[in-house]
């Protein structure tokens, strides 16, 4: 058989892509195929696992299966410490027989409490724990005994941890051991530290950090010790010697504990770093530690020590400055040309004791520093040098949302060359890329990417910068479509959903507002918010293909629904209790979000009823039949109530706002096509009566260019979606920004911030328009789960002529590139091995079936753009939305003598034809025939 043209070009366990410490005895394994001959499909697999020392091999024998994502194990359960290499080999369709893959080493960390030996240890002093404490560091010298062939440390703290061994520091983690609910999960790491190691003497140490376990958290000032007042270290060196014997070196009360340079870090506040007080050799083996203090053991729970189920945060990038100016007021100010989230790195010389004071804005306001949206959160680092020829130093405890720093109290002149803006993130995989031949367009997928990475700091938060850095449901269930796509999210979100389903079962079923909960028991059960719990995992589901991460979440799931139908009302309407509704409505005062022109209550039984159906789906693929059919008719009967209450005979619904026509028409929420098609047409004329500006909050956002598109207006989607006025989603680039704002006009045409109190520059939320910009824009539709199969359809507009989008699936990277030139629409597509498309040209009579390969094709297309000749009777917002017919309507308008102020409304005056508007113009039959004269040669 031909083995040359097919090969196995990736191969993983679960969704890790680092697998030293892993905690599955029995983690899934999935392939991606790269073969040369169109419509391949796998038809047999074999995996084979050898163990470390390549003595004992286990081998599945040739399976016949055409499965190659998420294969369960199929050997025994590995043990904690377990060291395998595997390789997968796979026969396709044309008959070939790929060669075996590069071999994956996967080792397994602790999968038992009983593997531990080492304790928690913490400081034997006690601390003013109302305020930030100096950070505390934390040493032992040990002795190794022969040649070492490996060595494993196995590491976590209450609090965070930086560890060094022999001076270097361990690992390239940030922020570790991240945010969860730690007496429940806490994740500990796994580092091969084997050469960080030496026979004879050595050092291991750690500094610890308030973080998230201890730090002040919350907005309104917010509140310190959350998880507990005391920082910890557990850390375990496991060490095997050439000769096969082993050590352990373990935290006890051995250890030694000091502060040094560290005075204080927050989150929220910064840090403040003292070089003077360095102690140059504290991990180093002969350090002098007499003065220091011992340490005492703390009693933790060791059941919630598990590996991670996701990537660790580390840095990503380093930004360099665009410009260094001076302010108004004479501040040294720092532009980096991008809001990011991170923090700063100096390069600097001066004489000991003197301090520089780092501040951090995400915008300027009249020239200055823009800080008032960080409400109490200081945003400030301070370096106090230590008088060396050159001193380097960053932040370990701290971030920041930021594009301009203040520098004040610099030595000399501060150059480019000597600060920096280091990003930090979790360092997920990147899987999404969109382009198209509108530049503002490309600015705004480029600012959702930019508002995702700082946003994804270990949890989905809301906001990097201010008094508060949450993991808000509402905001992670309307973009995880979007994040799913553009970064492989799913062991960052599966551990977030454990968080989730613990909390919830804490609060009897209901959702809290944030994961992990820091806002107080009764913060929790509101539509759209809680609703991540059911919408998240089926995402995870629909676009990695994981029925596993469906079953973990299934309980929490259904525990969330009956929440719900334990609260509404008795007619199955949730009209009752606190709701966001449709936060951030841009008609709402700046200081009442909350106030949106869309009832709360038609939100919530939108979402019941969503939700309701979402759990029936999750059942089937589950097989749990008796569970299916409950909330399927459960759903029905809420979709009934819904219907019943809001929804008139012709398909008008109560409120008559965008959003809740987007709801019912994205959710199925009306009973006949005629409705349907009623409520389409009806949100379209809203559409258009705003002059094609936004008018949706959180919850809206997300699903009106759907539900536009549903019901046959796409190109009243795309004129939406183009607007660059105020409220719009291009408003924002025209202003330079370069992430998603949380408000529409977070900062003011006049170039003043917002005067609400809630104003963040970097909010991912209402970026979820990048999901259907994929889908159809790029034209990227998953059928099935992982993108099995999927729908090729890309919908052209806007003016847009080319668009390109890929996208990383589980089983290997689709492209689809489309281009308009001379009236006709080419489409190229590359689909991966094991995949099938559905591809529908526009004005096609019939549907392509396409399966791997490269592919293209060519047709003929008329742009539905090119609407002319116009008459008066086109709609006003329809004719102004091309530049050429506004100015040709301005200029007769003015020829006819109509008013100033006549002509300003026009454009944005709604829901009338031009010929009704000239009714209020004298001589109304001469203007008719002019401006149909006019309008003919357009």
């Amino acid at each position: 058989m031909p083995q040359s043209e097919t090969t196995i070009s990736r191969l993983q366990v679960e969704h890790l892509r680092e697998t030293l410490g892993i905690g599955f005895a029995c983690p899934r394994l999935s392939w991606q195929i790269e073969a040369a001959a169109p419509n391949w499909r796998q038809v047999a697999y074999e995996i084979e696992c050898l163990s470390a020392e390549g003595h004992a091999r286990q081998d599945t024998g040739r399976v016949e299966s055409d499965r190659s994502i998420l294969v369960d194990w199929p050997f025994a359960p590995l043990s904690s410490r377990e060291r395998v290499s595997l390789r997968v080999k796979v026969w396709g369709n044309d008959g070939s027989e790929s060669a075996w893959s590069r071999p994956l080493i996967i080792e397994t960390g602790l999968l038992d409490p009983a593997d531990w030996s080492a304790h928690f240890i913490t400081l034997d002093w006690e601390e003013d724990v109302t305020r930030s404490n100096p950070a505390p560091y934390l040493r032992r010298e040990f002795t190794l005994h022969g040649e070492i062939q490996s060595a494993r440390l196995y590491i976590t703290a209450l609090g965070l941890y930086e560890a060094e061994i022999n001076g270097q520091t361990v690992g390239d983690h940030v922020f570790a051991p991240g945010w969860t609910v730690y007496d429940e999960r806490l994740r500990y790491q796994t580092f091969d530290v084997t050469d960080l190691l030496k026979p004879g003497r050595n050092a291991i140490g750690a500094v610890l950090g308030d973080g998230w376990f201890r730090g002040r958290l919350g907005f309104g000032g917010g509140r310190r010790n959350f998880y507990g007042n005391r920082l910890a270290l557990l850390a375990q060196l496991e060490v095997r010697y050439v000769d096969g014997s082993s050590e352990r070196i373990v935290s006890d009360e051995s250890w030694r504990a000091a502060t040094g340079p560290i005075l204080s870090n927050s989150i929220y506040d910064g840090e403040t770093y003292d070089a003077r007080l360095e102690n140059p050799g504290w991990s180093m083996p002969g350090f002098d530690d007499a003065a220091w203090s011992g340490v005492r053991l703390l009693d933790w729970n060791m059941n919630a020590l598990e590996a991670p189920l996701g990537p660790p945060v580390r840095r990503t990038q380093r930004v360099q400055p665009v410009a260094i100016f001076q302010s108004p007021s004479g501040k040294t100010i720092v532009d980096f040309g991008q809001n990011l989230v991170g923090r700063l790195s100096i390069e600097v010389s001066g004489p000991a004791g003197h301090t520089i004071t780092l501040r951090h804005a995400e915008v300027l306001e009249h020239g200055e520093l823009g800080t008032r949206p960080l409400r109490f959160a200081e945003a400030t680092d301070r370096y106090t040098l230590k008088g060396a020829e050159v001193e380097r130093w960053e932040p370990r405890f701290t971030f920041h949302g930021f594009r301009y720093a203040e520098v004040n109290g610099w030595p000399g002149e501060l150059r480019p060359e000597n600060i920096s803006a280091v990003v930090i993130h979790s360092d997920m995989e990147r899987t999404g890329w969109f382009e198209c031949s509108d530049p503002l367009l490309n600015r705004l997928h480029e600012n959702v990417i930019w508002s995702m990475r700082g946003n994804f700091l270990d949890i989905p938060t809301d906001c990097p910068q201010r008094d508060e850095r949450l993991g808000w449901t509402g905001d992670l269930q309307v973009f995880s479509p979007t994040a799913a796509f553009l970064y492989d999210v799913s062991g960052v979100l599966r551990s977030w959903l454990h968080d989730l389903a613990i909390e919830q079962r804490r609060m009897g079923g209901m959702v809290p507002h944030v994961v992990p909960n820091v806002l107080g028991e009764n913060a929790g059960g509101a539509a759209a918010w809680g609703d991540a719990a059911t919408v998240a995992p089926s995402v995870l589901y629909q676009r990695f293909g994981d029925v596993q991460i469906l079953a973990e979440q299934f309980e929490s799931m259904c525990a969330w629904v009956d929440f719900i139908a334990g609260v509404a009302s008795d007619t199955l309407l949730w009209d009752k209790g606190f709701q966001f509704g449709d936060w951030l409505d841009p008609t709402a005062p700046p200081d009442k979000p909350w106030q949106a022109r869309t009832d709360a209550a038609i939100i919530a039984t939108a979402y019941f009823a969503h939700s309701a159906e979402l759990v029936a789906r999750a059942a089937e693929v589950l097989g749990r039949t008796e569970a299916k059919q409950r909330y399927a008719e459960l759903a029905a009967k809420v979709k009934a109530a819904f219907a019943h209450e809001y929804v008139t005979p012709a398909g008008r619904i109560m409120c008559d706002a965008e959003t809740a026509y987007s709801l019912a028409l994205v959710f199925d929420l009306l009973p006949t096509p005629e409705q349907r098609q009623h409520a389409g047409n009806r949100l379209a004329e809203l559409v258009r009566a705003s002059g094609y500006h936004i008018r949706t909050g959180f919850v809206g956002t997300p699903l009106i260019c759907d539900a536009l598109c549903q019901t046959g207006h796409h190109q009243v989607a795309y004129r939406l979606l183009m607007q660059r006025e105020c409220p719009s989603w291009l408003y924002p680039v025209t202003m330079g920004a370069t992430t998603i704002w949380e408000r529409w006009d977070s900062m003011l045409p006049d170039g003043s911030i917002n005067p609400g109190e809630m104003t963040s520059f970097n909010h991912y939320a209402l970026g979820a328009v990048a999901d259907w910009m994929h889908r159809t824009i790029g034209g990227l539709v998953p059928l099935e789960p992982g993108y099995r199969r999927m729908k090729i359809q890309p919908q052209p507009g806007g003016g847009l002529t080319q668009a390109r989008t890929r996208h990383l699936t589980p089983y290997g990277l689709v492209e689809v590139a489309w281009k308009i030139e001379n009236d006709v629409f080419s489409l190229d597509l590359v689909l991966p091995p094991n995949t099938s498309a559905l591809v529908i040209l526009p004005g096609a009579d019939a549907p392509i079936e396409a399966g791997s390969g490269s592919w293209r094709w060519t047709t003929p297309y008329q742009n539905p753009d090119a609407r002319g000749p116009y008459t008066v009777d086109d709609l006003v917002g329809d004719l102004f939305f091309d530049a050429a017919v506004r100015e040709a309507i301005l200029t007769t308008l003015e020829q006819l003598g109509a008013p100033k102020h006549f002509r300003n409304r026009l454009p944005s005056e709604t829901g009338v034809s031009l010929r009704q508007a000239l009714h209020m113009l004298p001589n109304y039959e001469e203007a008719v025939t002019k401006f149909n004269e006019v309008l003919k040669n357009l």
